[in-house]
């Protein structure tokens, strides 16, 4: 037996069957490449998910690693250590907000949020006003697997196999301003969206659209909760996906390219929110260790000495362009979106979708597919035009190829959102 098939065998004796694995193994990283077991490289643009910020084996990430872990890598958050408030004085200046707390996951950090709006609705009838505790949330959204986020993921795929669901939950339709109109009221503690969703097919807000959740929610007292898990901590060419439409949130989850790859989640708020929460109410073993703390600061400052907000948008537009072209030669490619280097392409079937997936893969390029007919790309911020050359290269062979085996949609053009 291979390496791989070893592997495989012992994971599929002892391992939960939570992940349908593609059967490569990989072992090193370089760059924008992962490198597998026979040292074939592979174009990653999908970087772990978006997590991979500065692609693998970046020095400064790796310094970062090294330098801490002969220093201290975890103690309890009963005691201080230099990295907290270090940490938590860049987001706040980047973001627009004034506090943090330190989570492990994006799971958790969304926990946070929620957790944090309902305590601050409590205080808000402590002292006399009319608001509830219900969270309106937006079809299609994806705020993660734990019981809480779960419960406010809009797919049932997702739910249904766990409920019943934490209670006191209402979706929204999609940048549909009536309908949100329609299923506010002060019933509702927090209105919970992502500037541009990530696992809903990479779809951006419109400014109308976020513009009324933020006056709604202001008019009661309720809170605006923006979950910048996949498109913030620079992705779209901002700090934060929220700034690109001048709106600003009462509470703000981060995770993913946080910490470089370390697990790390943040949650943000405003100092008017952070009265809800006292010592004793909230906490965590492992969130804002020492270890992630300077491997998340050594980013942001890796990001900005580098360029990479401007060269995120630089790239991203140029990707975006390319895909473009790509849609007028071929009909199956229904629209093109994103911001930065979150970028997606919707196609005409979730067949072709898969298909191109796969044929990516032979070609040592991987992507992934959301929302069945989406193929989403979120590589490393350190992505060049080249690369991207390259992967419309492949792309166009694939449909080419497969054009004539697959009926065609009406071409509605490549559009770009947001």
């Amino acid at each position: 037996m291979t390496k791989l098939e070893q592997i495989r065998a012992a994971e599929a004796r002892l391992l939960l069957s939570t992940y349908d694995r593609n059967p490569i193994l990989f072992t090193g990283g370089e760059g924008v490449y992962l490198i597998d077991e026979q040292d074939e490289r592979y174009l990653d643009l999908l970087s772990g998910i978006g997590v991979n910020a500065l692609g693998y084996g970046h020095p400064a990430i790796v310094e970062a690693i090294a330098r801490q872990s002969r220093a201290l890598i975890h103690i309890s958050n009963l005691y201080y250590h230099e990295g907290q408030a270090e940490l938590a004085l860049r987001l706040t200046e980047r973001t627009g907000l004034d506090r943090a707390f330190f989570a492990n996951t994006g799971t958790e950090a969304w926990e946070g949020a929620l957790k944090l709006a309902r305590a601050y609705a409590g205080v808000k009838r402590s002292e006399g006003a009319n608001i509830g505790t219900k969270f309106l949330a937006l079809e299609q959204s994806f705020h993660g697997r734990t019981f809480g986020a779960m419960s406010t993921t809009y797919k049932e795929k997702y739910r249904e196999p766990f409920a019943p669901v934490v209670p006191g939950v209402e979706f929204v339709r999609f940048n549909d301003v009536a309908d949100l109109r329609a299923k506010f009221s002060n019933d509702v503690c927090a209105i919970l969206v992502e500037a541009i969703q990530g696992e809903g097919g990479v779809r951006p807000l419109t400014q109308e659209f976020f513009a009324e959740a933020r006056s709604l929610a202001s008019s009661t007292g309720a809170l605006l909760i923006v979950d910048e898990i996949q498109a913030g901590m620079g992705r779209t060419g901002k700090w934060c996906a929220y700034q690109h439409y001048g709106i600003d949130p009462d509470i703000t989850t981060l995770a993913k390219p946080l910490a470089g790859g370390i697990p790390m989640g943040a949650v943000l708020c405003t100092e008017e929110v952070a009265r809800a929460l006292h010592a004793g109410m909230h906490g965590t073993t492992f969130g804002g260790g020492p270890l992630a703390c300077a491997v998340a600061i050594a980013v942001i400052d890796t990001i900005e000495k580098e360029g990479l907000l401007a060269h995120a948008t630089e790239v991203g537009d140029y990707f975006q362009a390319q895909l473009r072209a790509l849609a007028r030669r071929h009909d199956s490619i229904l629209d093109v979106r994103g911001k930065g280097l979150m970028v997606a392409a919707e196609l005409d079937s979730a067949e072709l979708a898969k298909l191109a997936v796969a044929e990516m893969l032979k070609r040592r390029i991987l992507i992934n597919c959301t929302s069945d007919t989406v193929l989403r790309f979120l590589p490393p911020y350190i992505l060049e035009r080249a690369h991207v050359d390259t992967a419309i290269q492949a792309l166009d062979e694939i449909f080419t190829a497969h054009a004539g085996a697959h009926a065609a949609a009406p071409s509605q053009g490549g559009q770009i959102h947001g």
